[in-house]
């Protein structure tokens, strides 16, 4: 505590600006993001647990375990770069959920379009029952992987109140903030809901944690001699999140997803051991690659939108898909051809007269 001229004690609060160096940030943006991409190529194979070679659904869980830090890393950037600001409420909403909103209801319309083709939609005739049927998708999420974006609206409509409180809050109220949401987010777990006690602690559930979690390991103090640790620490969690899952599909003798789960202390710690080491670490690129993950960058969103479609097309229409040779191989391999394919798609439709406001 500092003692102001008057004799008032000033808050300590954190002490943060603007990241200078958003080098790993962008590093470790698309990472996360081609993690998303390895992880929709990779999850067909869990549904195939007792229905053929363990070897493959091993490999299976195996990239699944590996790559699940990827949306809780996505909330945490976002919560080092937005909570340090201060935002004018009608203009922090306008510029953030349009540049959200419009790219996301293009994408999930082209989704739908895709179901009509696919006749999973079928038009009867009823202009009204079909009309029912796109709004209750687009409620609801027309794709697998668009519940990330439904999940992120509301946590922007949150960013201008949680922000106030974390850039007036000392370090200790934000220790306490992580903490109670971690001590719901353990007691919330099927294993333990039978020691939760009947307080309402819904106002710290959730993914507004990961939130304020990145925005407090982005600016706490670096120790630079722990990278080891937070290795280790991945590694650990990678060991249990794997194995384990592979246990507890054969107690129930099929899927359970119990330590995929973003909200679980497993996903928790390997994301943050993720996120520290990206900040950690953070070696010197050529620059042509620098060049490639700044292209990429810009388009990152659209990439995240379109992938589902572009990952859909190769397995059905050319039979690209972890099937191809060797998964080993063959998932990272298609998760890059996918992710490739689905930049080039968003590069090309930004390009179109209003291209960019809808691409993503």
């Amino acid at each position: 505590m500092i003692k102001s001229l008057n004799g008032c004690h000033q808050r300590n609060t954190m002490s943060f600006s603007k990241p200078q160096n958003l080098d790993w940030i962008n590093n470790l943006r698309l990472i996360a993001l081609f993690a998303v991409v390895v992880l929709h190529t990779t999850s067909p194979v869990l549904e195939l647990y007792n229905k053929g070679p363990l070897t493959l659904w091993l490999v299976g869980d195996f990239y699944n375990s590996l790559v699940r830090f990827a949306v809780p890393v996505f909330v945490m950037i976002s919560g080092a770069l937005l909570l340090h600001r201060e935002y004018e409420l009608g203009s922090f909403l306008k510029k953030r959920l349009v540049r959200i909103v419009i790219p996301f209801l293009f994408w999930s319309l082209i989704y739908i379009g895709y179901e009509f083709y696919n006749e999973d939609l079928v038009y009867n005739g009823d202009t009204w029952v079909t009309t029912r049927q796109v709004l209750h998708l687009l409620k609801i999420g027309s794709s697998y992987h668009l519940w990330y974006v439904y999940m992120l609206i509301g946590l922007y409509l949150f960013v201008p109140v949680i922000s106030k409180f974390v850039r007036n809050a000392t370090e200790h109220e934000i220790r306490y903030f992580l903490i109670v949401w971690l001590l719901v987010m353990v007691l919330s777990q099927p294993y333990m809901l039978r020691f939760k006690p009947q307080i309402d602690v819904r106002y710290f559930e959730g993914f507004i944690g990961y939130l304020v979690l990145g925005h407090y390991l982005a600016f706490m103090p670096l120790p630079r001699k722990r990278l080891a640790w937070w290795c280790i620490l991945f590694f650990a969690c990678l060991a249990i999140i794997s194995i384990g899952t592979y246990m507890l599909f054969r107690h129930y003798n099929g899927i359970s997803t119990l330590l995929y789960e973003p909200l679980s202390p497993s996903i928790l710690l390997i994301s943050v051991s993720v996120f520290m080491i990206a900040r950690i670490y953070q070696p010197e690129a050529a620059p042509f690659l620098i060049r490639i993950r700044n292209f990429a960058g810009k388009y990152n969103y659209g990439i995240y939108l379109s992938h589902a479609l572009v990952l859909t097309l190769l397995s059905d229409m050319a039979d690209i898909n972890y099937k191809l040779f060797n998964p080993v191989f063959s998932i990272p391999l298609v998760a890059l051809v996918c992710f490739v394919l689905s930049l080039l798609l968003v590069f090309i439709v930004n390009k179109i007269p209003l291209g960019k406001y809808i691409s993503g």
